[in-house]
């Protein structure tokens, strides 16, 4: 969702910046413009890592015999990655 909402910042910053020509007294469409822009940059950065981050796993299989069954056990554990 970040992501999304990122790219929506920065496309209505481009609207203000580039598509309309309009004056207003009290504030400077242009400047708006470039701030939402950068805020979408900087939302769609953040979404992008913290995305990278959630899918990082550590997937361990272990397979061997049991002893007193004589029958192959598998086990399979998943954990998260802890962070760096």
């Amino acid at each position: 969702m970040s992501i999304g909402f990122g790219i929506f910042l920065f496309v209505v910053g481009a609207i203000l910046t580039f598509a309309l020509n309009i004056t207003v007294d009290w504030v400077n469409l242009d400047l708006v413009g470039y701030i939402l822009m950068g805020a979408g940059v900087i939302i769609t950065i953040i979404g992008i890592a913290l995305l990278a981050r959630r899918r990082r796993s550590v997937t361990t299989e272990r397979t061997g015999v049991d002893p007193v069954a004589g029958e192959r056990v598998t086990r399979r554990s998943t954990e998260a990655d802890p962070l760096p």
